[in-house]
């Protein structure tokens, strides 16, 4: 089975499973959006929304998260993994925001990715589910699927995405990143399956007995 055989049979798949998607981030505009992402660097969603949900119940703007003061938010978000630099860095960006961009998100990627903490992964999140631009952020999910259903080598992130933008349709790629995701976690997880066990991975590779070995993002 080719790699575009395999495309058009995910597409259907997922559709299948997820046809509507939520962001499972909790957030309240694009502003929490962007800094809930920030922090989920290395840290669960879960956890995120437990955490962000009195922090974001102060400060809901680049003006206020700035006014709120970087001690007040390391406070908040304290469990998470990397906790001080991500406090640093919300404060940092939340000032940058309110003083260069009025108050606004910036809406390229180029700026996005000027901000401290944003990489073009949380970039292209940002993009795409606040500003409706097509992207394809590739986390650890999406860089571990794409690996073991044959669509990228996986020899980095950067290429994983290059690779799965040219098979798949760039009207699909904001809802099919989340879709991916979502398979991720409920069906293929990193050890729920090996390549060999869930439903769709032995769809498209049915005469498959040995476990792929993923590289990691």
């Amino acid at each position: 089975m080719k790699k575009v055989e395999r495309a058009k049979i995910i597409i259907k798949r997922l559709e299948e499973l997820y046809p509507e998607t939520s962001i499972p981030l909790d957030h309240q505009n694009d502003f929490t959006l962007l800094i809930a992402v920030l922090l989920s660097a290395q840290s669960t969603d879960k956890k995120v929304n437990e955490l962000t949900k009195d922090l974001f119940k102060l400060a809901q703007s680049p003006k206020e998260m700035y006014e709120l003061g970087e001690k007040e938010i390391y406070n908040h978000i304290r469990q998470l993994g990397l906790a001080k630099r991500k406090a640093e860095n919300t404060y940092n960006l939340s000032r940058i925001i309110f003083k260069k961009y009025n108050n606004l998100i910036p809406r390229s990627f180029e700026e996005l990715e000027s901000l401290p903490g944003v990489g073009h992964k949380t970039a292209s999140v940002v993009m795409s589910q606040a500003f409706g631009v097509p992207a394809f952020p590739v986390d650890t999910h999406i860089h571990r699927l794409s690996q073991r259903w044959g669509l990228t080598s996986g020899k980095s992130v950067i290429q994983t995405e290059r690779d799965l933008k040219r098979l798949f349709p760039e009207n699909l790629w904001n809802k099919l990143h989340l879709q991916i995701i979502y398979y991720g976690r409920d069906y293929c997880s990193a050890r729920g399956c090996d390549g060999t066990i869930c439903k769709l991975c032995k769809e498209l590779y049915p005469t498959r007995n040995k476990p792929v070995i993923c590289i990691k993002a």
